[in-house]
């Protein structure tokens, strides 16, 4: 297959477009600072990049700006603006191409759910974020975000193509600067604890089960809409970090209060809502087409992505 990768030059695009390599498909990487063999587009108008997509197989559009950041109003302007803007000129890109990808992947995130503890949140019964009370107001930003982001692929005029939203948790691999990295980094800096209270739920995906859901959702046509990434088994964060812990061989935990989180945050160039925001998710829509989760429990994903990161120097 032709697969087109826009965003495919950042930590996990680099993964998608290596797993495609690896299953012999003929990949195309779209970027806005493209690598030999790379694509240049800039995210936002039509060019000669988009004769890559006319007779294209697959498009993943993992383009957008990184959330790791502070949330500031230039740092929130830049993520809304590189996801709605490069959404909407792959849809237009696709509508206008006389022959269609079968199927368009568009990343999506699971903070699109509202912060709880009562129930999970599935693409079914799952509750949108931005009206709980007490919603911090950076929080209700990235839901904003995210919502719009996933407007950009209803409106998008692409009756041929169909369209996923890829509502995805935390992607779980050992690559530098990773969540996993920066998570396990800390924890043999004695930084292992409990966030906050330690109550707030954590959704995850292992980058092998992120991976493999790209091709189960290519492979079944009867999947469209809304369809969350997480494993089934999300888990208070006081008991993921404990099993981190002992995957590394960490004895040390010192828990980390809300407060410290916040201060500690404006050093590190990130907010706390990646830590602190219960996203109690889980894939109902997955499991019901008869996806299997090669990990699907926390203890075992973590203790491979450890013998991985140790492994990695």
């Amino acid at each position: 297959m032709k697969i087109l990768v826009p965003g495919g030059s950042g930590f996990l695009g680099r993964a998608v477009v290596a797993h495609f390599h690896g299953a012999g498909h003929n990949v195309v990487v779209l970027s806005r600072r493209p690598d030999p063999g790379d694509v240049g587009w800039d995210g936002e108008s039509l060019g000669p990049w988009a004769k890559e997509l006319d007779g294209a197989d697959v498009v993943v559009n993992l383009a957008g700006r990184s959330v790791n950041c502070r949330y500031g109003s230039r740092h929130l302007a830049e993520m809304m603006d590189s996801r709605v803007k490069s959404a909407r000129v792959v849809g237009r890109a696709i509508a206008d191409a006389k022959i269609p990808p079968d199927v368009w992947l568009q990343a999506s995130t699971a903070t699109i759910y509202a912060h709880r503890f009562d129930a999970p949140n599935d693409e079914l019964t799952g509750v949108i974020g931005g009206s709980e009370p007490g919603a911090p107001r950076k929080w209700v930003a990235s839901i904003e975000i995210a919502r719009a982001w996933e407007c950009e692929l209803e409106a998008a005029d692409t009756s041929r193509t169909r369209k996923v939203a890829m509502r995805a948790a935390m992607v779980m691999g050992v690559e530098k600067g990773s969540a996993f990295d920066t998570l396990a980094t800390l924890a043999t800096r004695g930084l292992g604890g409990p966030a906050g209270d330690g109550r707030q739920f954590m959704s995850w995906i292992h980058e092998a089960d992120f991976l493999r859901s790209l091709d189960f959702l290519i492979e079944r046509r009867d999947l469209s809409g809304p369809v969350n990434l997480a494993s089934p088994n999300p888990l208070p964060n006081r008991e993921f970090v404990a099993e981190m812990r002992s995957a590394l061989g960490v004895r040390l935990a010192l828990p980390t209060p809300a407060w410290l989180l916040e201060f500690g945050a404006v050093f590190m160039r990130t907010e706390t809502e990646l830590i602190l925001k219960s996203r109690r998710v889980i894939p109902t829509r997955l499991l019901q087409a008869g996806f299997t989760f090669e990990f699907p429990e926390w203890p075992a994903a973590a203790h491979d992505l450890a013998a991985k990161w140790r492994g990695r120097g």
